[in-house]
C-alpha cells in the first residue's frame, strides 16, 4: 500500500533536517538521492528513518546506510558525544581506548570517536590497525581505561556495522572491568546519545594517540601463556580466518606457544570486507568453512579452526571416522574445554548460559565445582557468581569461549583456539582425539544432545505473538513424559524454559536478529558402554522434539 501522502511530506521534513546536520558529504549525497526518486523511494526513505538505532547493552549494530536508522558518520558522531558526556556524568576518569574491525567504514568511525573524545578534553587511545575484539578488551583492562569501544559487526552480512561498549574497572566494577555494558548503563549511555544537540556543535579534536605493536605482542604473549608450558605441541591444523583480522594475530598466538603455525585457506586469508567465498561470515552458517575442510583434508590437518570475522568466537571441526568433517557444537567445545581446564586442576567458577547444554553442571556437581547460569551473552557470564568465587571459565553454546578472564572479560577465539589446539596435542600423544573425548564424557553423564529451532519472521508481532501462545498453552508433555517445571523469567528476560526428567526447551527472541529460537537438549543414558547407540536415540528424540515445539509455537 503506498504511504499517505501527509507521512511522505513529515518524512521528507526530517530527511532535510538530516542532512543539515550530516557531517559526511558521501552520506549526504546518499540521501539526497533517496529525496529524488521520491515517491518511488517511500519506502526506503521511511525505513531509513523509522527510529534511530537503539543503543542496548550490544552497542549499536545496523546497515551502512544514511538516516538515523543505520551506522553512518552522522550517527557514530551522536553515539561517541553521548558516550563521553555519560562518562564524564559519572566521573569516570581516564583515556578511551577504540579498537576496530576492517569492515566498511570502521577506521573512519573509530578515528570519529576518537575525535569526539579528544575535542571535550578526553585522552584517546586508538588501536594500531584491524584487530580481533578480544584485543580491544584486553587493551581495557591492560591500559586501565575509563571505557572501550569496537566498531565491527562480528558475523553480520558484510552491509552491516557496529559499535560495542566496554567498561573499565572505574565504572564497570570488579566483574565488569573490561567487559561489555549491562543495565543501567546501556539506558544512561542511550539517554545522553538522545539528548546530544546539533552534530555541528560536537568539538573534535585530534584523531588520538595512535598504540604502538607492543599492546598487541603484550595480548599474545599474555594468551600464550594461558596454556600449560610443558605440553605436547605436535599438532597439525588447518584455519581460516574468514576473510576477517584473526590471521595474523592467531598465527603470533601459535608460533609463541610452541605450535606450529596453522595452514591457513589462502582465500580467506586476509581481511576483506566484501567476504567474497562466503554467503554469510559465520562458521555456524552452512557452506562457510568448506574451504577450511577442503585444506585440512587436503593437508591431513588434525583438526580444522575457524574465527569469525572479528576473531571473538572459535569454530572447531574434526575427522567424522571414515566419512569425513563436523563441526563441533558450541556445547561440546564448551564442555571440552572446561574438562580440559578442570582435568588441569583449574578451581574456580565454571559458568554458562540458561540456552547452552546442562552437561557442564553435571560435571561441575559430580567434580565438587563452583557452578553458575546466566542470562544469554558474555556480559552476564563474566558477572557470573556476583563475584563470590572468581570465574575460571565461561562459555555459550554460539562459539563464544572465555578460557582467560583475567586477561580477557568476555569471549576470545584465539585463547580458545589455542586451548583447543593444547587439548588436542594432548590427546594425540595418546593416541585419542577430541571426539574420543567426547564419548567418554558421554559414557560417564549420558548424550547430551542439543540443537536449535530457528523460525525467522518478517513482521516481529509474530514473534510476540508466538510467545504470548506459548505463555497461554503450555505443553504439559513432551516426548510422552509430563513437563515437570514451567520458568517464565518476565520481566527480566522474555524467556520460557520447559523442562521433563529427560529433556529441556528455552524458548526465545533472538536478540539480534528477526527470529524467534528454542533450544532444544535430550539426555539420554548410556548403557553398556554404547554411545554410538544412546547417540542414535537421542538425535532421533531431538527430531521429535523440534515437532512438537514448532507445533505448539505454531510458527
Amino acid at each position: 500500500m503506498p504511504a499517505d501522502t501527509t507521512d511522505i511530506d513529515d518524512i521528507r521534513e526530517q530527511a532535510r533536517r538530516w542532512l543539515d546536520d550530516d557531517p559526511d558529504p558521501a552520506s549526504r549525497a546518499e540521501l539526497q538521492a533517496v529525496l529524488d526518486r521520491l515517491p518511488t523511494s517511500a519506502p526506503d526513505l521511511a525505513d531509513r528513518f523509522a527510529g534511530p538505532l537503539t543503543f542496548g547493552t550490544a552497542g549499536l549494530r545496523g546497515p551502512l546506510r544514511a538516516g538515523p536508522n543505520g551506522m553512518n558518520l552522522a550517527v557514530v558522531t551522536q553515539a561517541a558525544a553521548g558516550l563521553v558526556g555519560w562518562l564524564a556524568a559519572q566521573g569516570g576518569t581516564g583515556p578511551l581506548v577504540i579498537g576496530y574491525d576492517a569492515r566498511h567504514g570502521s577506521r573512519e568511525f573509530a578515528e570519529r570517536t576518537a575525535q569526539v573524545a579528544t575535542g571535550a578534553g578526553r585522552p584517546a587511545l586508538l588501536l594500531p590497525r584491524p584487530l580481533p575484539t578480544p584485543v580491544l578488551a584486553y587493551a581495557v583492562r591492560r591500559l586501565d581505561a575509563v571505557a572501550g569501544v569496537m566498531v565491527t559487526a562480528s558475523h553480520n552480512p558484510p552491509q552491516d556495522n557496529g559499535y560495542k561498549v566496554y567498561l573499565g574497572a572505574q565504572l564497570g566494577g570488579t566483574l565488569g572491568a573490561g567487559a561489555q555494558i549491562v543495565p543501567p548503563a546501556d539506558a544512561g549511555i542511550e539517554a545522553a546519545i538522545r539528548a546530544v544537540g546539533p552534530l555541528t556543535e560536537v568539538p573534535l579534536g585530534p584523531a588520538g594517540q595512535v598504540l604502538g605493536d607492543d599492546l598487541v605482542a603484550s595480548y599474545v604473549q599474555q594468551v600464550a601463556s594461558v596454556i600449560a608450558p610443558d605440553g605436547s605441541r605436535e599438532l597439525s591444523v588447518a584455519y581460516t580466518p574468514l576473510h576477517g583480522v584473526g590471521g595474523a594475530v592467531l598465527t603470533a598466538a601459535f608460533a609463541r606457544a610452541g605450535f606450529p603455525v596453522p595452514g591457513i585457506v589462502p582465500e580467506q586469508a586476509e581481511p576483506d570486507p566484501a567476504f567474497p567465498t562466503v554467503s554469510f561470515p559465520n562458521p555456524e552458517e552452512p557452506g562457510a568453512v568448506d574451504l577450511l575442510v577442503a585444506l585440512a583434508e587436503a593437508t591431513g590437518a588434525d583438526i580444522a579452526i575457524a574465527n569469525d570475522p572479528d576473531a571473538d568466537r572459535c569454530a572447531v571441526a574434526v575427522r567424522d571416522g571414515g566419512s569425513g568433517w563436523r563441526m563441533l557444537r558450541g556445547d561440546e567445545v564448551g564442555v571440552l574445554l572446561a574438562d580440559h581446564l578442570m582435568r588441569r586442576g583449574v578451581t574456580g567458577l565454571y559458568a554458562t548460559t540458561i540456552v547452552s547444554s546442562s552437561l557442564l553442571r553435571a560435571m561441575c556437581a559430580a567434580r565438587g565445582l563452583p557452578y553458575d547460569e546466566t542470562l544469554t551473552g558474555f556480559k552476564w557470564i563474566v558477572r557470573a557468581g556476583g563475584g563470590s568465587v572468581p570465574l575460571v571459565f565461561g562459555y555459550e553454546e554460539a562459539l563464544g569461549y572465555c578460557v582467560a578472564p583475567d586477561l580477557v572479560r568476555d569471549k576470545d577465539g584465539i585463547s580458545a583456539a589455542l586451548t583447543v589446539a593444547e587439548l588436542a596435542a594432548g590427546l594425540k600423544a595418546q593416541g585419542r582425539t577430541l571426539t574420543d573425548r567426547l564419548d567418554e564424557l558421554a559414557a560417564e553423564f549420558g548424550v547430551h544432545h542439543t540443537d536449535q529451532l530457528s523460525v525467522r519472521v518478517d513482521d516481529l508481532r509474530q514473534i510476540a505473538d508466538a510467545m504470548a501462545r506459548i505463555r497461554a498453552a503450555t505443553p504439559t508433555t513432551l516426548l510422552g513424559h509430563p513437563v515437570d517445571t514451567t520458568e517464565d523469567l518476565l520481566p527480566e528476560a522474555d524467556v520460557v524454559i520447559l523442562r521433563t526428567a529427560t529433556a529441556r526447551v528455552v524458548i526465545r527472541p533472538s536478540g539480534t536478529e528477526p527470529k524467534l529460537k528454542a533450544y532444544l537438549e535430550v539426555v539420554e543414558p548410556v548403557t553398556g558402554g554404547d554411545v554410538a547407540t544412546a547417540r542414535e536415540r537421542a538425535q532421533q528424540a531431538v527430531t521429535r522434539l523440534r515437532t512438537e515445539i514448532a507445533t505448539a509455537l505454531n510458527l
